[in-house]
């Protein structure tokens, strides 16, 4: 297998497990990008590659000797690997998209902040969902709803057994649970929409399985802003509510159309996925004796979150635009909100992050 031209952007794929494979296709079905590899040292990885037809290497050093070095890699392993493997090819000169978590634990993930700074290399976090038409539609809209005052969210579903087994078997540990692989996406999004969380209440749900792993749990949050909410989340669960069956970005979720989230501020109220915006906004009584009406904000539909991430990681590595939309410090925010649930989960107190919202 030769290299191909030159015109593309060559973008390489870390880790051959469940997410590699979803990048591998957007990369692959982009006219402007090009797969470089696959690195992957595990058994599988051979057969990965081979499926989609592009190079294996066993490690990042193999594919930067290779005649196949990328212009980009996104980082598709288990997350406590990311911090090492994107600093690994930082150094190298190549530019990176981690998937998130950035990190497993805030030491490390203030220390690739750090050194992604001293690089001329660009670093992206995966937070794909900042990319999704129904939440750039959400974000527009908040200036409509007035005083943002509430939210409440959930994201409850059961994971199947095979998730848990090898080579995944990680997932059962403390760094696996729904707090780091799944409500991650949700904190993101919370503080990309609202600001900064500064306090968080949690209590631990009951679990099923016997892992290490959390499995479900409640919390309530408070903004910097002095905005409130609530959150339920739950991988062990039936359940029609989360963003991936509600929005479906995700086909390996059979797609619900259930609601997720709920905004409410001293105007109106939105609820996603359906889009539907509340209000008295034609009525003379502003209150529960008034006529409630509502309308449906659009959405565009027609470019995935993670074909638009991708364009927007080859925009940085061409250097059309100077900033990540998701940056590594504002990832690190995210871990260090979901270290505080988990510290509330263990301890049953709450946890104050500051006026920052950073402990």
């Amino acid at each position: 297998m030769e290299p191909q031209g030159q015109a593309q952007t060559k973008i390489a794929i870390i880790g051959g497990g469940l997410i590699g494979p979803r990048h591998a296709s957007v990369v692959l079905s982009n006219p402007t990008t090009q797969m470089s590899g696959l690195v992957d040292p595990g058994a599988h990885g051979p057969a990965v590659a081979e499926k989609l037809n592009t190079p294996h290497f066993s490690s990042i050093q193999e594919l930067l000797d290779s005649p196949y070095r990328p212009d980009g890699a996104i980082v598709c392993t288990p997350s406590h690997t990311h911090v090492a493997l994107s600093r690994e090819l930082l150094a190298a000169g190549v530019h990176v998209m981690v998937e998130k978590p950035i990190s497993t634990d805030i030491e490390s993930g203030r220390e690739l902040v750090a050194f992604a700074e001293t690089v001329q290399a660009r670093l992206l976090v995966g937070h794909h969902r900042r990319f999704n038409p129904y939440i750039l539609a959400a974000r527009a809209s908040l200036g409509t709803l007035g005083t943002l005052t509430l939210v409440n969210g959930i994201w409850a579903t059961r994971k199947p057994p095979a998730y848990f087994d090898p080579p995944a078997e990680w997932r059962r540990t403390k760094h696996g649970g729904p707090i780091l692989t799944n409500l991650v996406h949700e904190i993101d999004l919370l503080q990309f929409l609202f600001g900064p969380i500064t306090r968080i209440k949690a209590e631990k749900g009951l679990g099923q399985r016997g892992y290490d792993a959390e499995e479900s749990g409640a919390l309530t949050l408070r903004f910097e802003s002095g905005m409130v909410g609530s959150f339920v989340m739950g991988d062990n669960l039936p359940s029609p509510h989360t963003f991936e069956q509600g929005t479906g970005e995700n086909s390996d979720y059979v797609e619900t159309g259930m609601d997720f989230w709920r905004i409410f501020g001293s105007e109106a109220s939105l609820s996603l996925p359906d889009m539907t915006r509340w209000s008295y906004d034609r009525s003379e009584v502003k209150h529960w004796n008034g006529k409630l009406t509502h309308e449906t904000i659009p959405v565009n539909t027609e470019v995935p979150a993670f074909q638009s991430q991708l364009v927007h990681f080859v925009d940085l590595i061409k250097g059309k635009v100077n900033k990540p939309l998701c940056t590594a410090a504002e990832a690190l925010q995210a871990l260090i909100v979901c270290n505080a649930i988990k510290e509330a989960f263990e301890t049953g107190k709450d946890v104050d992050l500051g006026s920052a919202g950073e402990q």
